[in-house]
């Protein structure tokens, strides 16, 4: 679930947007790419300072109106393209990038457009495409095998019931297809005996859409990317809302960061030069005020990281999470 919404006023709600701007100083003009740019929140800002440029992308076609009202406005200060993030190093870029900015949550829309299947009050069928989709929810559900479900329950939604859930499932789906009601309630009968204050079926759906997104691979895509664009001494920052994305951000940053070796994965690096240097060395959080206007940003943490020397692309880098891109694979099946 998103992260960025302020739930009294029903409105998008960019998270850490403060620290966000104290971090990127846009008030000192330059080029900023707006990875995710949902509801616009981020890009806004940081056009509101002179001599500053926003290159918008996202999957989500449903963010193609926003951007069509801030490019008249900011017709030549502001760009956007629907396309995923990974994609980022296909861009024509002519300007220096001095930062380039990823809120991995998603939108108080997205949770409200039932389509998407996001929600679990969504009656119909199970989608959880955010755009530019080969599969969805559904064909998950109704088509990988009980070991495949939980897998996908198991690592991409750190469910610890994914062995009961994934039978349960491949046993009421041979009675029909199952849609959205069906898997809420089937979480619900088999987790009937824990109690918490979130949905029961909130880290099912979770894995669904990290999987059918394939969040795992967009987001080691980008990263990678990112490190080549981002200009010198320009800012790479992530927001986050889940413990996944948290480590994949963390390994990333800590291994541009770091002369010695930060995985057993990974060979010991030969120069002494570091790429990057650790803007936070701990993640930065919402604080008391934020989280009484936006309870649900308590999930939140912002990592960033500058580029003080030159990168070298490591193939190998992600090597550590193979595992997760395997699941991933799972997908070629549908």
């Amino acid at each position: 679930m998103s992260a960025t919404i302020l739930p009294e006023k029903n409105l998008h709600y960019p998270v850490l947007l403060n620290e966000v701007i104290n971090i990127i100083t846009p008030q000192n003009g330059g080029t900023f790419i707006d990875c995710t740019f949902g509801q616009g929140g981020y890009s806004k800002k940081i056009l509101e300072y002179p001599n500053t440029k926003v290159i918008a992308i996202d999957r989500d076609k449903n963010s193609l109106h926003l951007a069509s009202d801030l490019k008249k406005k900011f017709e030549d200060r502001f760009s956007f393209y629907n396309i995923k993030f990974s994609q980022i190093k296909d861009l024509n870029l002519k300007d220096e990038i001095k930062g380039i900015i990823f809120d991995l949550g998603y939108s108080i829309n997205q949770i409200k457009d039932l389509s998407t299947g996001l929600s679990f009050d969504s009656k119909g069928e199970l989608n959880m495409k955010m755009g530019l989709n080969d599969f969805s929810a559904k064909d998950v559900i109704n088509k990988l095998d009980q070991k495949e479900l939980e897998q996908i329950f198991k690592y991409f939604g750190e469910e610890k019931n994914s062995k009961l859930l994934s039978k349960k499932i491949v046993f009421e789906r041979q009675k029909k297809n199952l849609n959205t009601q069906d898997l809420v309630n089937i979480v619900k009968r088999v987790k009937k005996k824990h109690h918490t204050k979130t949905n029961p079926a909130t880290k099912v759906f979770q894995a669904l859409r990290i999987f059918v997104n394939k969040e795992i691979s967009e987001l080691q895509k980008s990263l990678e990317a990112s490190a080549n664009i981002v200009s010198q001494n320009g800012i790479i920052l992530t927001v986050s809302f889940h413990s996944l994305e948290d480590k994949i951000c963390k390994f990333f940053f800590n291994y541009l960061s770091k002369q010695d070796k930060v995985s057993r994965y990974l060979p010991e690096k030969n120069t002494t030069k570091k790429s990057f240097s650790l803007i936070t060395k701990k993640p930065v959080t919402p604080g008391t005020q934020e989280l009484k206007l936006n309870p649900p940003s308590r999930s939140a943490k912002l990592r960033a990281i500058k580029k003080i020397g030159t990168y070298e692309n490591n193939m190998n880098v992600f090597l550590k999470y193979e595992n997760l891109l395997n699941i991933e694979n799972f997908s070629k099946k549908l």
